[in-house]
């Protein structure tokens, strides 16, 4: 098969991608081999890419917003059909049986492996997942609008959760891609205030367009004081801009997996009357299944911009330079 290939982290505009021939991965006994239809860009893809996370596997395919079809089952799979569609996702593996699995907390399992970082993934014509880990997706909703759910979609609804936003509350979100345009549809369904802080005008004039009360730019103050808020940016130096914008008590969640070095913080105007700093550290499967039932009930749609995916260069380079709303979905032009 053909594949996206890591050959060594550096600049995406260096073209650290190559496309190669793989051997088409052979299912362990407890997975599902997957044809690849579609597979979004994460922001996560492009941190792999450069090296702002370091290297697991050598020659990685990145890739793990994974919508396909079962090719094949493992020996001991059972519940899943050859031809199903299915998602796959960030976490595909924990241990199980650490104290964090038992206290249903696998988000923090220190044994745990991730898609496209760990393993190769959906940068190809095929991938793999462990049965316990791979996804049932909506009928309804076509392959390229799921695949940003997968991943941006999830992790958005665990950061929603980390701020314990109270009902009818008034949220920040700082930035504004594929991630926090599905947020923010959520949490506008379920009665928030949304304000958005963010760079871009094609992402503000999208934030308007799904409804925020307010729009601003990145460093900005609010409408209003928040009672809760989310750094989608991975930009370090926003940590303190946001956390003035909360009311008292209010909770600042960090959604990213990295994140630039912040500036000191002032424990007066920033941290003081109970306000909260809290990181958000992938997700439980649980979180994705209740996701992607919150996203079929309100419509949650994502705004997709697609690259065939013998461009994914192309895709990331864009996904850097903020040259798209939304979300990019690479759509498989390498079969065949």
């Amino acid at each position: 098969m053909r594949a996206w290939s890591l050959v060594e982290p550096a600049p995406v505009e260096s073209r650290p991608l190559r496309l190669v021939e793989k051997p088409v991965p052979s299912p362990a006994p407890s997975e599902l081999l997957v044809h690849v239809r579609t597979c979004g860009v994460c922001r996560t893809d492009l941190h792999v890419a450069e090296g702002d996370l370091p290297p697991h596997k050598e020659h990685a395919t990145p890739g793990h917003e994974v919508v396909g079809d079962v090719a094949a089952l493992g020996a001991e799979v059972s519940g899943f059909e050859v031809g199903e569609r299915v998602g796959v996702a960030w976490l595909r593996s924990t241990d199980g049986t650490c104290r964090y699995c038992r206290r249903r907390a696998e988000n923090l399992c220190p044994a745990s492996r991730y898609t496209g970082w760990d393993a190769d993934g959906g940068y190809a014509e095929y991938t793999t997942v462990p049965a316990d880990f791979a996804y049932r997706l909506p009928a309804a909703v076509e392959d390229a609008a799921l695949s940003p759910l997968l991943c941006a979609g999830i992790i958005g609804y665990r950061a929603l959760l980390r701020t314990d936003l109270p009902e009818g509350g008034r949220l920040g979100l700082y930035g504004y891609g594929g991630s926090a345009h599905l947020c923010a549809q959520l949490a506008r369904a379920q009665g928030a205030r949304v304000h958005v802080l963010t760079r871009g005008e094609a992402a503000q004039a999208l934030a308007r367009e799904l409804g925020a009360v307010s729009v601003g730019g990145a460093h900005d103050a609010p409408a209003e004081p928040l009672d809760g808020a989310i750094l989608f940016a991975p930009v370090g130096d926003l940590v303190p801009t946001a956390l003035r914008a909360l009311d008292r008590g209010g909770v600042l969640a960090v959604a990213g997996i990295h994140l630039s070095d912040t500036p000191p913080l002032d424990y007066e105007h920033e941290l003081f009357y109970e306000k909260e700093l809290r990181s958000v550290t992938s997700n439980t499967r649980a979180n994705g299944r209740e996701f992607l039932r919150l996203a079929e009930r309100y419509d949650v749609r994502s705004t997709v911009h697609p690259y065939p995916m013998s461009r994914a260069p192309e895709a990331l380079a864009d996904l850097k330079a903020g040259r798209f709303d939304g979300a990019a979905v690479l759509v498989n032009d390498l079969s065949g």
